[in-house]
């Protein structure tokens, strides 16, 4: 049996407790597919698929299933047309801790129900403030924190998303390291809206002071964190950075095409200080102290493998 965690909100599954939840629902994707899938340095298998994230897909596919018909159900006694407004899904958690190939799993696998084929993601990156507006905040060392987001504008795309309108998001290159100039993701009347980002979880309780400020927290139905240990986190972090210097970063079109020359142990050397400095302050003022807002937290172990789900009662 599952057992209650210490604050009662949360009840705690081992992998094997959670992977029962599966229910006979089928496997949808390929090796094939699920290696296009991966993010740098993570070994996603497909038994990982079949233990956690179909589960999750089962689950999710019975709360987006219960809005639609509660929806409907109310349109019809306003003698309106039904809300054409998608089932919002944030994931969020620290930087390298496999948030972006867990929503796209989560996508892949979602679509494939016929009930909302329809899926969109959106990274928050896009909203981030272009370089040279960084710049001019003194920002660019605190990228990534809350202040480092055009905050209204992607409070507005979440908005409109959820009113049913036609809209778009900005793309974001991380090669540039910079959003890409008229550049833009369409998206119109999704069913399920997969929104992925270090702060998506933000909410008033972090803004005190100012109490009737909006959220994109507040237009979310469904809210993910994947979780590690921050040692586990700069370890990933630091390999994935080397992974980089191999690769992408040696492309002379690269932000960080600098850092190619660097040898592994001064790479490693500056993957830790760019930790120490940046991710590791973000995760612990911003990020972390938004976890137990979540509905359910997928928490990872050794190798990007989650060991443990928790989900809010």
């Amino acid at each position: 049996m599952n057992q209650q965690d210490k604050q009662g909100a949360f009840q705690a599954f081992t992998r094997a407790q959670w992977a029962a939840l599966r229910d006979a629902v089928p496997l949808p994707l390929s090796e094939e597919e699920l290696v296009r899938l991966r993010g740098i340095n993570e070994s996603v298998s497909l038994e990982e698929v079949e233990a956690i994230y179909l589960p999750l897909s089962r689950l999710l596919n019975l709360y987006v299933h219960s809005s639609q018909r509660r929806g409907d159900v109310l349109q019809q006694f306003l003698g309106r047309r039904p809300s054409r407004g998608p089932y919002i899904i944030s994931v969020a958690g620290s930087v390298a801790v496999g948030k972006s190939t867990t929503a796209r799993i989560l996508q892949a696998l979602l679509q494939r129900w016929p009930e909302h084929p329809q899926v969109e993601l959106v990274t928050t990156d896009g909203f981030l403030y272009p370089l040279e507006e960084l710049q001019k905040r003194d920002l660019l060392r605190r990228k990534g924190f809350p202040e480092s987001y055009d905050s209204r504008m992607l409070l507005e795309f979440v908005r409109d998303v959820k009113s049913g309108e036609r809209t778009a998001a900005p793309l974001y290159s991380h090669l540039s390291y910079d959003r890409i100039p008229n550049a833009q993701q369409e998206i119109h009347s999704p069913d399920i809206l997969i929104l992925e980002g270090l702060n998506v979880l933000q909410s008033g309780m972090d803004y005190p002071d100012n109490a009737n400020r909006s959220f994109v927290s507040d237009y979310v139905d469904f809210s993910i964190y994947v979780d590690a240990e921050e040692d586990l986190l700069k370890t990933w972090y630091v390999d994935r950075f080397l992974s980089f210097r191999d690769g992408a970063f040696r492309d002379p079109n690269s932000y960080f095409h600098h850092y190619a020359k660097l040898s592994e142990g001064e790479a490693r050397k500056t993957a830790s200080k760019i930790w120490e400095a940046i991710n590791g302050p973000n995760l612990n003022q911003n990020i972390l102290p938004t976890r137990e807002r979540a509905n359910l937290i997928l928490g990872k172990g050794e190798q990007h493998r989650i060991e443990q789900v928790r989900l809010r009662g």
